[in-house]
């Protein structure tokens, strides 16, 4: 999502003349876009923030921080950093501007984190600028849930979901300036409620379906999930829409229904291993991502325990696992029975071990199967591009770059530390000829 927000500041910034550049030391304007889910993240800004001050002394930069962190820590950031020229939050880039005009006239630094009452969507360009093969289109923000582990409702505030015909005219736009797959973005994305052209609501699955229809999209992709709104419907659209992607990030955080209780994930484990099942229904051949935390408040060992036994029944393809981090004002930060760091870290090493386990396995799987392949880029060798599988593998092959932005049918033939390499299934001078 930062990824696609930072986009759209670079297109709305275009206006008033500026362009990106390769290298923080050659820009006028220099924008953190952060993120402040853990605290690592958010302690980086800062250092970061240190490392730019003498280009600023040096050339005059004017230096802003976007996002989460702004958010949550405005003033505080320009307390540690007063030589910070703007600091706004995720709702507010569409104001860049204006903000950068006030900085123009010498009125001192900027603060704007509110919420404000106009969808910052609806004031954002639809982007025109080049389009990847793979690109990201937000249609949803902010988080009801209030997982108590969580900041993003403080950050990026209540669920907001973009209107149908907005996010179709965008997604068109993008498929014509080349994008073949498109990844729907949100905070808990499949909680998309937004209205078509006749004011009824739809859900992520009839948005899929609908989306589904343009003519040369090949893949959808959406992220990230959350269990409670994983509806029929979406359910459904997995099962009969070929362009949706087998392969879903849905995280769980934890197997232990006491933790998950503490967390306030509104689930129990029973009920994501029968999401799982119903999921692999409708699609055989789903592979699964997911999100874990270990060490979270009061967790035992049977706790972490009761985590491995899901994670070894739903046999996961890949994962994100994190260490507890407090956050400042979130419920989880001041309960009692923390965990030792000690334990984070032996809990941690066990968890990825297994995980890693179970990526290495689904890896080898892909040995000698023939994957359709959405190619992207050039490879790192002459004469090489590189793209990705259904399931999000890195695949490079032996292949004319005029095959970038095409789906082509790769036998895998090995497996690399990060990506596996491919070799085509029939002659491509042929082909491209």
């Amino acid at each position: 999502m930062n990824v696609y927000d930072s986009a759209r500041m670079a297109e709305i910034l275009a206006p008033l003349g500026y362009r990106p550049v390769d290298t923080p030391d050659l820009a006028d304007l220099i924008i953190l876009n952060t993120c402040h889910i853990r605290e690592k993240a958010a302690e980086k800004v800062y250092s970061d923030l240190g490392r730019l001050k003498p280009i600023k002394n040096d050339r005059g930069a004017r230096i802003a921080v976007a996002g989460c962190v702004a958010q949550a820590e405005g003033e505080e950031v320009l307390r540690r950093a007063p030589y910070v020229d703007m600091v706004f939050g995720p709702q507010t880039y569409h104001r860049l501007p204006e903000m950068v005009a006030r900085i123009e006239r010498g009125a001192g630094a900027v603060l704007d984190t509110e919420f404000p009452p106009e969808p910052k969507f609806d004031h954002l360009p639809t982007g025109e600028g080049a389009s990847p093969v793979s690109a990201f289109l937000t249609v949803q923000e902010g988080c009801d849930k209030f997982c108590t582990f969580c900041v993003v409702p403080y950050t990026r505030g209540a669920e907001y979901s973009r209107d149908v015909p907005a996010i179709e005219a965008e997604a068109r736009s993008l498929v014509a300036r080349g994008a073949s797959e498109l990844t729907l973005l949100g905070q808990n994305v499949n909680a998309y409620h937004g209205r078509d052209e006749d004011g009824e609501v739809i859900g992520l699955g009839g948005l899929l379906r609908r989306l589904a229809q343009i003519e040369g999209l090949a893949r959808l992709r959406y992220t990230t999930s959350h269990p409670r709104d994983v509806d029929d419907a979406l359910i459904a659209a997995h099962g009969d829409e070929a362009k949706v992607m087998p392969f879903l990030h849905l995280p769980v955080q934890s197997g232990s229904d006491t933790i998950l209780a503490a967390m306030n994930r509104g689930h129990t484990a029973r009920d994501y291993l029968r999401l799982v099942e119903r999921l692999r229904r409708v699609r055989p051949d789903l592979a699964l991502s997911s999100d874990f935390i270990v060490g979270f408040p009061g967790e035992s060992d049977a706790d972490f325990e009761a985590t491995l036994s899901l994670i070894r029944e739903v046999r996961f393809t890949s994962a994100f696992s994190f260490k507890y981090s407090p956050r400042p004002g979130t419920p989880a930060s001041s309960l009692d029975r923390q965990v030792p760091e000690t334990v984070k870290n032996e809990r941690l090493q066990i968890l990825q071990a297994l995980l890693r386990e179970q990526q290495e396995a689904f890896n080898r799987q892909s040995l000698g199967r023939v994957l359709p392949v959405l190619f992207e880029k050039p490879g790192r060798r002459a004469g090489q591009i590189t793209g990705r599988t259904p399931y999000l593998h890195a695949v490079h092959a032996e292949a004319p770059e005029a095959w970038i932005g095409t789906v082509r049918d790769v036998r895998i033939v090995g497996l690399g530390g990060n990506s596996l390499a491919g070799e085509l299934t029939s002659d491509p001078e042929r082909i491209s000829a």
